[in-house]
């Protein structure tokens, strides 16, 4: 049985070139991934260009670990510096966000992450994505931690392009 694994995907550096790339190395893995809408938003924690944010989804029977090690792949195709700080500028950044409604640490990463209820350039995609599931960590909907997300919600729609 596939499971739906959720994907937040961000960068700042050629964002658009990396956003496509990304995409593309997901769906040689995963086969079909839905994408949500793209948006641009400020560097968080950090001064430095915008950001281009989206969540995919896709399914598999991968493990966590798997996973991981897909994506951390995936990165380091890009370009990806693992040298700099946590908050600083990205040519890629691929995070698993939710493995079906598993709650808890797998393989060293506590699922859900809590960057989906910390950040709109994470939870507006998702809830764009999947409005009407529910986060198993609060009960709610997706649509509903959006409506009451009280963070920074200037985020911009961006067409990615070709």
């Amino acid at each position: 049985m596939s499971h739906p694994v959720y994907l937040g995907l961000g960068s700042n550096k050629n964002p658009d070139w990396h956003i496509q790339k990304a995409i593309e190395a997901l769906g040689q893995i995963f086969g079909d991934v839905v994408i949500s809408p793209v948006y641009r938003s400020e560097a968080v924690g950090f001064s430095g260009d915008d950001f281009l944010n989206a969540v995919v989804l896709v399914y598999t029977n991968l493990s966590v670990a798997e996973i991981k090690a897909h994506l951390t792949a995936i990165e380091d195709h890009n370009g990806r510096d693992r040298s700099q700080p946590k908050f600083s500028d990205r040519v890629l950044d691929i995070d698993l966000l939710l493995y079906d409604d598993w709650v808890g640490e797998y393989d060293g990463l506590e699922l859900p992450r809590d960057e989906i209820t910390q950040y709109a350039h994470v939870l507006k995609p998702l809830a764009d994505l999947a409005p009407e599931m529910i986060h198993p960590g609060s009960e709610q909907t997706y649509q509903t931690l959006w409506d009451n997300f009280q963070g920074d919600r200037s985020l911009k729609p961006h067409a990615l392009s070709p």
